[in-house]
């Protein structure tokens, strides 16, 4: 049987510069055509300078395009999205909370009474590995529980598209890599509401190890170079043959790109 594939989100023609200076202008992102669909897995590989960091604030509507359209459903993005959650590299937790106020912080801020949200934290907590360190305060973590508090914030507002900005870069390999698996996991057995995902990434294996598409990114100015679909269920595992190849293969575009 065929399975139909809904469109989320869609960039058309997306174009963004800002003034340097008075009098000189620098172009990010340049007629950038773009489609997300549900349940699915995007890498934006590139690197820096190249854009892939902007284009997730456009598309999210944090930053307005200067020229072009972004669609959420075929409704044109005019404003931030609800829909739409973000996971940053640098973790951007507030320390003077504890693990349980940081992940409760933006339903907080909506209003929403502690006896509704409060329930909803603490599932979100079990799933992402986070119980017994409900009390704890931000400067007790390692790096790998910063970022696991990062998704549990994105995800208790349970976000369509959870898009994430090299979310596992400040993490040794083997933090990363465990991490990067339970989310994937999550998001494979429906243990999560999010239908689709788009990574930002300089790691190429972790890019072919997560995402079933992968676009590489041109730069000055950022616009898409190259693009492959990745057809290998989850989990993956680095030393398939075809993985392999896939790997080389993007290495080589990266490489012929700069």
């Amino acid at each position: 049987m065929q399975i139909i594939k809904n469109n989320l989100v869609e960039s058309n023609e997306i174009s963004l510069s800002f003034m340097k200076n008075k009098k000189e202008c620098l172009n990010v992102l340049d007629d950038v055509n773009f489609k997300l669909n549900e349940n699915e897995i995007v890498a934006i590989l590139g690197k820096s300078g190249a854009g892939k960091s902007s284009f997730l604030r456009v598309i999210s509507g944090l930053i307005p395009p200067t020229l072009g359209s972004v669609y959420y459903k075929g409704k044109q993005v005019k404003r931030p999205l609800t829909e739409m959650t973000m996971v940053f590299q640098g973790f951007a937790l507030l320390p003077w909370l504890t693990v349980l106020g940081n992940i409760l912080f933006g339903l907080d801020a909506q209003g929403i009474k502690r006896k509704i949200s409060e329930p909803k934290a603490r599932e979100v907590i079990k799933k992402i590995g986070l119980e017994g360190f409900e009390n704890s305060f931000i400067s007790e973590l390692s790096g790998g529980m910063k970022q696991r508090v990062g998704f549990a914030r994105a995800l208790i507002v349970e976000p369509e598209v959870l898009l994430m900005d090299e979310p596992f870069s400040s993490l040794d390999i083997a933090t990363a890599r465990q991490l990067r698996e339970e989310i994937v996991s999550l998001w494979s057995t429906n243990a999560i509401n999010t239908k689709s995902m788009i990574m930002v990434t300089h790691n190429v294996e972790e890019a072919v190890l997560m995402a079933d598409r992968v676009v590489i990114f041109d730069s000055n100015p950022g616009r898409i170079g190259y693009e492959i679909a990745i057809d290998h269920s989850h989990p993956r595992c680095i030393n398939n043959k075809a993985l392999k190849d896939i790997i080389e293969e993007l290495s080589n575009e990266m490489y012929a790109l700069e």
